[in-house]
């Protein structure tokens, strides 16, 4: 993708228009559709946003085999459940979700089971409660994002935060995907429990990259790295069938075992059609949570607390860091009118509750298809079809190994790199939080990590220099929601909760 400089990148349509843009400058709508989406305004095109919806799928298809790999394990009471109902679950809500994202918030972004609500019902609060309650849990989580959205809190607070901390947020998460994206790959491996060494990390499994499905995540991207130099359109997504292509006659070929692709294994299915099962769908108990004697009201009030934070500041960094690639934002760093995309991010904790996949929020594989030029709606409409699509023929979904998938991650965080030139570095106020924010999103694998040492970090160094009325009463505000979430749990050995 071409990159827009940041000067001239400022839309001139109602809904993210920039105070400063001129509508004149916007080409009359070619058609309804067109017009709709304010594709053209967007400098975009029909093509390019149907191939972005198509890049980020085959980026993230991957959670239609992980969610139900991660809830069907969770230790419920109250409901059974297999594979195949989560796995109706968890594409019915991305694609619901995303679709909307698309039509209401005419945004490039796309939304499914998020790993890190997942992760929490099924180590956390499943063995405590039934399925429906956590679902309960989900819907309440969702409904408060909600209530941000409609009291005009959660753009306050995007638009109050510091443009440097957002252009750090935009860093560090292109630096999150790129790990994700080499971690996924099997380029980097952790070393387990550092026994034999002080490094974390390391090259490959064994300090050497080997196998397979690394080869082709090394061809992969050096494949997109080249088209995108030599300026072809879609060099992600062409390098996404390469790559796909490539794994699967080397499969066919060599017949390798399931177990070294991970995931997906790229074969053609005997079957591609599965009949979705439903069965989970509208399992929600609101409020029985709180009643429970395992957990009680204390225990799950801290539990949507958590919830709504990850929730809430992980989509706010996602969409700050996307909408800043894309051009959607002013020179300030604002997204004037994003309030009807964050609504629908917020509501999607509920639609993931009511269909039994977990909470729904913007993933950050959204990336991918802005990279391969997705500019609006659109593409959320190209993607959550296809989501709806693999109801009914989700073993499809595994063709594409995530070895490949991880190449375009990695290509996306080079991206998104881009924006360090607009952070004074010279300005230590400024430059010590923003390298906390983008050191902490990889190094401890968490956006709302990354996010909350650089609040808390600008706040203090501001205040430390005799500056305090400067960050202002919602950083300072923010701050303090920032200092509970790094003490949650200390708090709740005091409350003696567990």
């Amino acid at each position: 993708m071409t990159q827009i400089p940041t000067e001239s990148r400022v839309t001139a349509d109602s809904e993210f228009e920039s105070p400063a843009a001129s509508p004149a400058a916007s080409p009359a709508p070619k058609n309804a559709l067109d017009g709709y989406f304010r594709i053209s305004a967007r400098g975009s095109s029909i093509g390019n946003e149907i191939r972005g919806g198509l890049t980020t799928f085959m980026a993230m298809a991957y959670i239609l085999l992980l969610n139900p790999i991660i809830l069907s394990g969770a230790d419920v009471t109250g409901v059974h459940l297999n594979p195949t109902q989560v796995t109706t679950a968890t594409a019915l809500a991305a694609a619901v979700t995303t679709i909307l994202l698309g039509v209401v918030g005419n945004a490039p972004l796309a939304a499914a089971a998020g790993l890190s609500v997942s992760n929490t019902l099924a180590a956390v609060m499943a063995p405590h409660v039934t399925w429906a309650q956590a679902m309960g849990l989900c819907v309440i989580y969702g409904l408060m994002i909600v209530l941000m959205v409609v009291s005009g809190l959660r753009q306050m607070i995007m638009n109050g935060i510091p443009l440097a901390l957002k252009h750090a947020i935009t860093i560090g998460i292109g630096l999150f995907i790129a790990l994700i994206g080499l971690v996924n790959a099997g380029f980097v491996t952790r070393i387990p429990d550092a026994a034999h060494s002080d490094a974390p990390v390391q090259l490959g499994s064994i300090g050497n990259l080997t196998g397979w499905p690394v080869l082709i995540f090394c061809v992969t991207l050096l494949s997109i790295f080249i088209l995108q130099v030599r300026k072809v359109r879609g060099a992600i997504l062409i390098g996404i069938a390469i790559g796909t292509l490539l794994s699967l006659a080397l499969q066919a070929v060599l017949n390798l075992p399931a177990s070294t692709w991970g995931l997906s294994v790229p074969k053609w299915p005997g079957n591609p059609i599965a009949a979705p099962n439903f069965g989970l769908f509208g399992h929600v108990d609101l409020l029985g949570a709180f009643g429970s004697h395992a957990m009680g009201a204390l225990s799950a009030g801290f539990a949507v607390f958590s919830l709504v934070l990850a929730g809430f500041f992980d989509a706010m960094a996602t969409i700050i860091g996307l909408g800043t690639e894309a051009g959607l934002a002013d020179k300030q760093g604002r997204m004037p009118g994003l309030s009807k995309a964050l609504f629908v991010d917020g509501a999607g904790g509920a639609i993931g509750g009511i269909a039994g996949a977990s909470g729904q929020t913007v993933f950050i594989e959204s990336a991918t298809g802005v990279g391969d030029g997705a500019r609006t709606g659109l593409s959320s409409v190209v993607t959550g079809a296809v989501f709806a699509f693999m109801l009914f023929f989700t073993p499809l979904a595994g063709m594409v190994p995530g070895q490949v998938a991880a190449a375009a991650l990695v290509v996306i965080g080079s991206m998104m790199l881009s924006q360090a030139r607009h952070i004074e570095w010279a300005d230590r106020e400024i430059a010590i939080p923003a390298f906390l924010t983008i050191a902490l999103m990889p190094f401890t694998y968490s956006i709302t990590a990354g996010v909350g040492a650089g609040v808390i970090s600008y706040v203090a160094i501001k205040a430390g220099n005799g500056k305090w009325r400067e960050p202002g009463v919602l950083m300072w505000g923010l701050s303090i929601v920032f200092v509970v979430f790094f003490a949650l749990h200390p708090i709740k050995d005091w409350l003696g909760i567990h």
